[in-house]
């Protein structure tokens, strides 16, 4: 049976800081790799943002959309599927939001004072999923590990920038609470030659149709391009 690579972490610059390549860049190096489609998950204002914090909400979001419009730009002139997301920050904790845009950002300056539980329940009733991004990654700027298994629709168990050890404890920690199991690579720059995703079994039409499978626990391949030895990783030829 056919399957379709679709990238579900990664940033452009400028809206992630940390991020060095743009959208277009970024369009075509995932093509090159053969992958059906990405999901643009750039930081958002309350985490490594590139945005200027000072400025009105509205010129805020326009700004941070931009990366996102970019890549979406580009995959339209070469076949590569591009959708919207973000990456929020909350105390140590990050999440991934799928099947929202622009429009909903606008309409919910309030999202940056939410707490995860009532963050979740407000991107629930949006028609949008919530996905525990790399949660027990160790680094500098995260002071604690933090899971909200009650909070999310489920948990990105492999991240390919991740230390395998913090991938094993995350998937050991998704089955013992029965979350749904994603991957994604985080890439920030070009050249990356580990990159991860989720293998589908039809071609997303929208946003929606990814975030129906995590709400409907629809079985999904997780891909990496290098064999770490993680038990739940499928590959595919196609």
């Amino acid at each position: 049976m056919k399957q379709y690579l679709y990238e579900t972490h990664c940033h452009t610059s400028p809206a992630s800081a940390c991020a060095s390549w743009r959208g277009a860049e970024l369009a075509d190096y995932y093509k090159s790799k053969g992958y059906n489609g990405v999901f643009v998950t750039d930081h958002f204002f309350n985490g490594n943002t590139g945005i200027d914090r000072s400025l009105p909400w509205e010129q805020k979001v326009i700004q941070f959309c931009q990366g996102f419009e970019e890549v979406k730009s580009r995959g339209e002139k070469i076949g590569l599927d591009v959708f919207f997301g973000l990456e929020y920050n909350r105390n140590g904790a990050e999440f991934l939001i799928y099947g929202l845009g622009k429009q909903w950002l606008l309409e919910h300056p309030e999202i940056l004072e939410l707490r995860i539980p009532d963050l979740f329940s407000l991107v629930s009733m949006s028609g949008g999923a919530f996905v525990q991004a790399h949660p027990f990654r160790q680094a500098p700027y995260l002071e604690r590990i933090c899971v909200y298994p009650k909070y999310c629709h489920g948990a990105e168990v492999i991240n390919t920038a991740n230390a395998v050890e913090w991938n094993e404890n995350a998937i050991w920690y998704a089955k013992r609470m029965g979350l749904y199991m994603t991957c994604g690579s985080d890439a920030h720059w070009l050249g990356r030659d580990d990159l991860g995703g989720v293998l589908l079994p039809r071609r997303l039409k929208s946003a929606a149709d990814y975030v129906g499978m995590i709400i409907n626990r629809d079985p999904i391949g997780l891909y990496t391009e290098k064999d770490y030895g993680l038990d739940v990783v499928s590959k595919t030829a196609d």
